[in-house]
């Protein structure tokens, strides 16, 4: 298990400011019994940073079919007004992550990059049916060929702070490859064409790189 690139400097300060709190705790007057509890509280802080961060090594799931590029819970399954990019009616599906789910984010399919746009914003919690409206997010639409085409968008929560892709506009990409990471509390949206064969239903635990959100006809 690695941890993700984007997360050195912060676990880096979150070492520092237990420390410093930790340190604080020590010299505080009071019972031991509390200061232990204190203890295992910022050991616990430091430790769920850390973990957040993980950056699995997982064998993709290969195959012409849209892959999870995150690992979480299936949130949503409708058919929407996409107004950004396709403005046409699009089955979207939406994945959400808790803050222990992996939220690095992965390529669904073989394509080429057409178009990514970063949006700043709110921060409502990531279920909330508008977050993907008025939150934080990016847009990055991915097409295999004409008429197989997918608006991936990263889209912050109540705690996420930072969005990160890596898409370039014209890049070919391949079905697994890191797409980037979304900090803490967050979701992802599918903007899909209305004519494919959805693989998930509502509440069902989606893993990226390996579980098959939807076939193309």
């Amino acid at each position: 298990m690695k941890v993700h690139k984007e997360g050195y400097r912060i676990i880096i300060q979150s070492f520092l400011i237990n420390f410093v709190l930790v340190t604080g705790v020590y010299f505080l007057p009071m019972p031991n019994e509390i200061k232990n509890v204190g203890y295992l509280f910022f050991l616990g802080v430091f430790l769920w940073t850390v973990y957040f961060f993980r950056y699995p090594q997982r064998i993709v799931n290969e195959g012409d079919h849209v892959l999870s590029s995150a690992d979480g819970v299936i949130v949503a399954i409708e058919e929407v007004y996409e107004p950004e990019y396709f403005k046409d009616k699009r089955l979207q599906i939406s994945v959400f992550m808790s803050g222990f789910d992996v939220h690095v984010n992965w390529y669904p399919f073989d394509g080429t990059v057409k178009y990514t746009k970063y949006h700043a914003g709110q921060y409502l919690l990531a279920r909330h049916p508008k977050s993907s409206e008025k939150n934080e997010r990016s847009s990055i639409v991915l097409e295999k060929e004409e008429g197989k085409n997918v608006l991936i968008r990263q889209v912050a929560g109540i705690m996420a702070r930072r969005i990160v892709y890596y898409s370039q506009p014209g890049a070919q990409v391949k079905q697994g490859e890191e797409l980037g990471m979304i900090r803490f509390g967050s979701r992802v949206d599918f903007y899909l064409p209305v004519n494919v064969v959805p693989q998930v239903h509502i509440g069902q635990r989606v893993k990226a790189q390996q579980t098959v959100l939807a076939q193309f006809e």
